[in-house]
């Protein structure tokens, strides 16, 4: 059974949203502030963690950088009570997958944990179809869920390793970025403002110069598109046929 933490000192919201969990198949665990929260983490590695921007002791921001320097992988959904976008974009930057504003839907957040859960895990049975993506130096393996740069393997979010295997999956094609949630993440509804983000984090980690892209590069007009480095093609970019997203 997947276990999520939730940080959130409003227990009211925490009990809901545990209930909802639990309704779901997914075990609970609360904290209350951002020094209890990180030493529930350490002491027990959750799935997921559903995390309140605004705590006492440590804010949210604060322990999601914390939980990725630890955990570069951990799905990470965070809370916030504010509807000025610079406040959920500052919780994409540091390393958060996805948000919620509240007041929330209790099922529609229950459904982006699932979606967090899903992403992060390993997709059983595909070992011997599944594809390993190479371009240049840049290798990804959706089977181990590891990507490198060369040969160092790169600290990726669940959000960011999906995006980094479409674009790899998918090379010189132009994508809007309503197009790119649905077709990366599921959502038939979302703030564009996470894909930007998402995309500016990916650069970071694998482009030599991120302000100016060669890889990730800006269609503008449109949204984005994936150059393969100059000496290879389509056909050499896996090393063997598999299954794309």
């Amino acid at each position: 059974m997947a276990r999520v933490l939730v940080i959130d000192d409003d227990t009211t919201v925490s009990q809901v949203v545990l209930a909802y969990l639990e309704r779901a198949g997914i075990e609970g665990e609360q904290a209350v502030d951002g020094p209890s929260g990180l030493a529930a983490a350490q002491a027990r590695p959750p799935d997921a963690v559903v995390l309140d921007l605004m705590l006492p002791g440590i804010d949210g921001l604060e322990v999601c950088r914390r939980l990725r320097a630890s955990w570069a992988g951990l799905p990470v959904l965070m809370l916030t009570a504010r509807g000025e976008e610079e406040d959920r974009i500052l919780g994409l930057e540091v390393g958060a997958d996805d948000y919620v504003t509240k007041p929330f839907s209790p099922r529609e957040l229950v459904l982006r944990v699932q979606s967090l859960l899903r992403r992060a895990a390993p997709v059983p049975g595909l070992a011997e179809e599944s594809t390993v993506f190479r371009d240049g130096d840049l290798v990804l393996d959706p089977v181990a869920h590891v990507a490198q740069l060369g040969g160092v393997e790169l600290a990726l979010t669940a959000r960011e390793f999906d995006l980094l295997h479409w674009f790899l999956a998918h090379p010189g094609r132009a994508q809007d970025r309503d197009a790119l949630m649905r077709s990366v993440w599921g959502w038939e509804f979302g703030d564009r403002s996470t894909v930007t983000v998402h995309v500016r984090r990916l650069r970071e980690k694998v482009e030599a110069d991120p302000s100016r892209p060669r890889r990730l590069v800006t269609v503008f007009g449109i949204g984005y598109r994936w150059d393969l480095a100059p000496s290879h093609g389509a056909s050499d970019l896996s090393d063997r046929p598999g299954l794309s997203r």
